[in-house]
């Protein structure tokens, strides 16, 4: 074959063949761009094209031709889809991701029905893609179409690698953009079948009275559930997960769940892989009772490492044995889920005096534990200083229970058992007074790896606070402290800010700060104003609410 190349200033990639040399009646009417990248497999050696394109076209020995002509040919190809499919056989494995992306913006759907049957990479990044182009319904679906034809399939394609369509939008953020091959974790990713045509590899299976397998495809999303009415990509996903249940596996890593009845949860979970859900949030009213109903999906969980349970109450008139059945039916779940890490209560009105009966199913040691808004008994903080799961804490949360009348001495062994981990701390609204704050001092001192404490809307002194930094002065790694504006700061009970004050005591303690060598410090102070509930932000310079802007 004799050819010679012209190419201008643009880099227009344009080729001239003289007779002798002509394209595949398949793809005669195709660009000579997608001619010259379909055959150059088959191109002869030695031409003067080849060895143009193999300076142009070859980085570190990996195939990555110029940008521009991958446009160029994925915008030629999909102007006639019958042949951008027809083309897919011979399609070199670098034009997937291009074409891809081309036809999913585009509404391809015919295109992006083959390609999926087509696809010559282990992964499918759907989700990434449908970060970038909001996705049409159709086209999705034609996505779902094209994994359901394959499944059903009983040989599949020669150059079929499917193994998971990703559904996660901030999952392989990288692949769409470094797909030509310039990062060694994605040349992986490029690696072409052998080139043996489809219809041969069936001959050869089926004279040899193989069976292929049919090993299922596994579907990879973030589910969040909301509302009585699900969205329509949601609701054909999972009509094609119920009707290819043994084919299609459904798993989710981060399930959270909001209003939504819990009768329409569970139809969605029998057709999730519930060993898959690794965090779960429950952010739902639910009546005690009512989240018994949820607790045996939640036993099946065996792989789950955060749990936020949030909002359950219990009613008036419950009847003590049903509560305590409800209670021990919730506690019984945590004996299969070994591998939790994270558990955060939050405004569950059946803890006071029920912790122990929580935590004590716990299988191993914790390293975050949050509860909040919640009321708890003084045996109830007795025992989470003795827990064994929490001995190893990381994170340490108590906001909005109020300590005010209990005994802060079990909160002070619990801070000295886990001084060694201890790197968050939040004890904000918890009502503890200038006393109590005082006697958690010498073990707050202790905290080697705190880097983060919390204590806004406590009742507390400037003496305290100064005291505060005199016992925190050596911990090297404590960079945010959100602390409450100091009594003397008020002009009365009602607890009316004076910002005159709040910035003179303010810059008394910057100055100690400076003093002990800290002045790197970010301190902040907090507070909310009683007129209008918004929070008062001091850091080196006032964030006040409209409250105390002048007019």
């Amino acid at each position: 074959m004799m050819c010679k190349r012209r190419c201008d200033t643009r880099e227009s990639y344009s080729v001239s063949f003289s007779s002798g040399a002509t394209p595949p009646s398949a793809q005669s009417c195709l660009n000579v761009n997608i001619w010259v990248i379909l055959m150059w497999p088959k191109l002869p050696q030695r031409t003067y094209l080849q060895d143009w394109f193999r300076s142009r076209c070859f980085r570190m020995g990996v195939w990555a031709p110029p940008r521009r002509l991958l446009e160029l040919a994925g915008q030629s190809l999909l102007q006639n889809e019958a042949l951008a499919v027809a083309a897919l056989e011979e399609l070199p494995v670098e034009l997937f991701p291009p074409l891809f992306t081309a036809a999913f913006a585009g509404r391809h759907t015919h295109a992006v029905k083959a390609m999926v049957q087509a696809w010559p990479f282990a992964c499918l990044p759907l989700g990434a893609l449908m970060k970038d182009h909001e996705p049409h319904l159709e086209t999705f679906q034609a996505a779902l179409d094209g994994l359901d034809l394959l499944l059903a399939e009983e040989v599949r394609p020669r150059r079929w690698k499917l193994q998971v369509l990703d559904l996660r939008r901030n999952a392989h953020q990288d692949f769409w953009t470094l797909w030509c091959g310039f990062k060694a974790s994605v040349c992986s990713l490029l690696e072409p079948e052998p080139a043996q045509p489809m219809q041969k590899a069936r001959r050869v299976e089926a004279q040899a009275g193989l069976k292929p397998a049919r090993a299922p495809v596994e579907v990879l999303v973030a589910l969040c559930l909301k509302e009585d009415t699900l969205d329509e990509t949601l609701s054909y996903l999972l009509k094609k997960a119920k009707q290819r249940r043994s084919l299609l596996h459904l798993r989710c890593q981060k399930l959270r769940i909001f209003t939504i009845p819990v009768q329409s949860i569970r139809r969605i979970l029998k057709l999730v892989q519930l060993d898959s859900i690794q965090d779960l949030e429950v952010n739902c009213t639910w009546k005690l009772a009512t989240l018994g109903r949820f607790l045996p999906h939640l036993g099946r969980m065996g792989n789950l490492r955060r749990l936020l349970l949030s909002r359950v109450r219990l009613l008036p008139h419950t009847a003590p044995a049903r509560e305590a059945h409800c209670v021990r039916q919730l506690t019984a779940q945590f004996l299969n889920l070994p591998h939790l890490q994270e558990l955060s209560l939050d405004s569950i009105s059946f803890l006071e005096g029920r912790l122990h009966q929580v935590l004590r199913c716990l299988k191993t040691p914790l390293e975050t534990l949050c509860i909040s808004n919640c009321l708890i008994s003084e045996s109830d903080l007795t025992y989470l200083s003795q827990c064994p799961s929490v001995s190893l804490l990381k994170d340490l949360g108590l906001s909005g229970v109020n300590l005010t009348s209990l005994s802060l001495e079990p909160l002070q062994v619990l801070i000295e058992r886990t001084s060694a981990t201890l790197q968050d701390l939040d004890l904000d609204e918890c009502g503890i007074m200038d006393s109590q704050f005082s006697a958690l001092l010498p073990s707050l001192s202790r905290c080697s790896q705190l880097t983060t404490f919390r204590f806004c809307g406590n009742p507390i002194s400037m003496s305290v606070l100064e005291s505060l930094l005199q016992h925190t002065v050596g911990l090297s790694k404590l960079s945010l402290v959100l602390y409450p504006a100091p009594l003397e700061s008020y002009e009365d009970v009602r607890g009316t800010l004076h910002p005159g004050l709040l910035a003179q005591l303010h810059a008394r303690l910057r100055q100690l700060l400076r003093t002990s060598g800290r002045a790197s410090t970010v301190w902040f102070s907090s507070n909310t104003c009683p007129h209008c509930g918004d929070e008062i932000f001091y850091g080196i310079w006032p964030i006040l609410c409209p409250c105390y802007m002048p007019a």
